[in-house]
């Protein structure tokens, strides 16, 4: 199983899954994390510059690709289309309160990470 966990510097989950500088991928088996990769952002509209601030009009495929192998992903905030597609790629999206990204990761597969949908981002922002 992999996990990604959305960062900016490889230890605390950053604030916004499109916006990360990058995801820890964890790999695990029998609940316990063997190994860890880094891959850099470089999927989304928001870090390669593709669309505007606010937009939701950009595609989620390259992101869904990039991570496909993963069976879930976690960060503070995501788009609520993002959540969706996510869902609908077969990848559970978790928002979670938690700062760390290993702690944060464990906790998920120990089926103890509490997930907070509502507090994704609808992109409305003034």
């Amino acid at each position: 199983m992999k996990i990604a966990v959305a960062t900016d510097d490889r230890k605390n989950i950053a604030s916004h899954f499109g916006r990360a500088s990058g995801f820890i991928i964890y790999t695990a088996h029998n609940g316990q994390i063997l190994t860890e990769e880094f891959r850099p952002n470089l999927f989304t509209g928001h870090t390669l510059g593709a669309e505007k601030h606010g937009s939701n009009h950009h595609s989620h495929a390259p992101i869904l690709a990039a991570l496909r192998d993963c069976t879930a992903v976690i960060s503070h905030g995501m788009g609520r289309r993002l959540y969706n597609d996510l869902a609908e790629a077969g990848i559970e999206a978790v928002i979670t309160e938690i700062t760390n990204c290993e702690q944060a990761a464990s906790l998920y597969l120990k089926g103890e990470l509490v997930n907070h949908p509502e507090l994704g981002c609808d992109h409305r922002h003034k």
